[in-house]
C-alpha cells in the first residue's frame, strides 16, 4: 500500500507488527483482524478511511509479520498486546474496529481499559449463548481440524489460494487473504482452545459507544445481539443484509456506510 509505513512495537513480551497511514493528526482507528487473517486484510477498509482517520492495521500475535510464541493466545493475551500498542504509539482514545477474533480482542480491551477507547465496532464476534457454546472437547477437535487446514493452506502457492477464492469476494480482498494464510502460525489455534471471553460480562464494562455489526448468516444471531444491546451501556446494532461472517467482504458498501456513520459521530468529526 502506497503512503503507508510499517513498523514494530514491543508489547507484552513479543514483537507486534503494524501498518499505519499518514494522517497522524486525525482521530486514531485501530483495526484488529480475525483468526488466520492479518492486518493487511483490512486494506480495502483502511484505504477508504485513510483520508479521515489515523488508521493502524495490526498483525495479531502468530499472524502476519508479528512474533508467534507457542502459547498466549487467549483473548486477554491479545488484549494485553493491543493495550501495549496503544502505549507504545501514544494513541489517545482511539476507535477500535475488530472482526471475529479481533472483535473479541476489541471488546476485551474496551472492557479492561474503558477510559482508553473512544468507541468500539465489533464485526460478527464469535459469540454464542452459553447454552450453545462448545464443550472443551469440541473446541479441541475443531482446533485440530482447523490446524490441519492451516498447514494445508500454507503448503499452497499464493496463486492457488487466490484461484480457490476468486468470485467469492472482491478481487482486492484476495491477495491479502492469501498472503495471511501463508504467514499464519498453527499456534494461533490456542485462541480456539483457550477459555473464551465471557462476552456477556465484558460488554457490561464497555462504557464507550459500541456498534455491533451483524449479518444475515453470520455467527451472532438475534438472541446474542439483543443480549449485547441489553447489557452494554451504550450499544447499537447495524444489521447488514446478504452478509455472512465476513460482513465487509460480502457487502462492502453497506458495511462502510454503517462504519463511517458511527465513526463520524463517536470517533471525532473527520477533517475535511
Amino acid at each position: 500500500m502506497r503512503s503507508w509505513t510499517e513498523n514494530d512495537v514491543s508489547t507484552n513480551g513479543i514483537r507486534l507488527h503494524y501498518q499505519r497511514g499518514e494522517a497522524h493528526a486525525k482521530p486514531a482507528l485501530v483495526l484488529l483482524h480475525g483468526i488466520t487473517d492479518s492486518g493487511l486484510c483490512w486494506a480495502p477498509v483502511a484505504q477508504d478511511l485513510a483520508g479521515d482517520y489515523d488508521v493502524i492495521m495490526v498483525d495479531a500475535r502468530g499472524h502476519g509479520q508479528s512474533d508467534a510464541p507457542t502459547s498466549g493466545y487467549a483473548a486477554h493475551d491479545h488484549a494485553a498486546d493491543v493495550i501495549g500498542l496503544l502505549d507504545a504509539l501514544n494513541l489517545d482514545r482511539p476507535a477500535l474496529l475488530g472482526h471475529s477474533m479481533g472483535a473479541t480482542t476489541a471488546a476485551a480491551v474496551a472492557s479492561t481499559v474503558p477510559d482508553r477507547v473512544a468507541c468500539v465496532l465489533l464485526e460478527d464476534p464469535p459469540w454464542r449463548l452459553a447454552s450453545e457454546a462448545n464443550t472443551p472437547e469440541q473446541n479441541e477437535a475443531f482446533a485440530a481440524q482447523w490446524r490441519a487446514d492451516v498447514l494445508e493452506q500454507k503448503a499452497k502457492s499464493r496463486e492457488e489460494l487466490i484461484a480457490g477464492m476468486r468470485g467469492r469476494w472482491p478481487e482486492a480482498e484476495l491477495g491479502p487473504w492469501a498472503d495471511a494464510k501463508r504467514q499464519v502460525s498453527p499456534h494461533v489455534m490456542g485462541f480456539v482452545t483457550a477459555p473464551a471471553l465471557d462476552w456477556s460480562h465484558a460488554v457490561v464494562h464497555i462504557s464507550a459507544p459500541l456498534l455491533l455489526i451483524t449479518g444475515a448468516t453470520a455467527i451472532v444471531g438475534d438472541e446474542v445481539a439483543q443480549e449485547v444491546l441489553r447489557r452494554a451501556p451504550n450499544a447499537q446494532r447495524a444489521h447488514i443484509a446478504g452478509a455472512g461472517h465476513n460482513i465487509r467482504r460480502d457487502q462492502f458498501a453497506a458495511y462502510m456506510v454503517a462504519v463511517r456513520a458511527f465513526l463520524r459521530e463517536h470517533a471525532g468529526q473527520p477533517f475535511r
